[in-house]
């Protein structure tokens, strides 16, 4: 009987396609929004009272969240604050890949036309020693996993 494991969470890297090949512009702390939601619309059948019938519609896609550390030169941060503070908008492809334990990819996901749309820092607290965080928050048009 062969026994599967899961693959771990924690060994992954974003690649920005076309903007970096910085090393610390790939690595981040987490990443969240690889989620589809499909909606649907609702239509009442004439003589039908017990239910009504659900049609799919469209599917949506949440921001992707990115957390890191502070970085304080990044080309990344640059592409962002020319879209945030110039509103110049430079949609660009993004890949999220799931690493092994031989830094080979077991899934990739390939986000399509993200751009920036938040970027913030975690409070400042002198009652606290940790690392100062930064979230990239990106809109995406939606996904493929390959």
């Amino acid at each position: 009987m062969s026994t599967y494991y899961p693959p771990v969470s924690f060994h992954f890297k974003v690649e920005f396609l076309g903007i970096t090949t910085q090393e610390n512009d790939v690595q981040f702390q987490s990443v969240s929004g690889l989620s589809v939601d499909l909606e649907t619309e609702e239509f009442a059948e004439g003589g039908e009272n017990r239910f009504k019938h659900k049609f799919p519609v469209r599917t949506t896609y949440p921001n992707l969240v990115l957390k890191r550390g502070l970085l304080k030169d990044s080309v990344l941060i640059a592409w962002c604050r020319a879209a945030i503070e110039g509103f110049q908008f430079l949609p660009i492809d993004l890949t999220v890949k799931l690493l092994n334990e031989k830094h080979e990819p077991l899934l990739t996901w390939n986000v399509v036309h993200a751009y920036p749309v938040k970027w913030s820092v975690e409070d400042f607290n002198a009652e606290e020693s940790k690392v100062s965080i930064e979230t990239i928050e990106l809109a995406y048009n939606y996904f493929r996993i390959i």
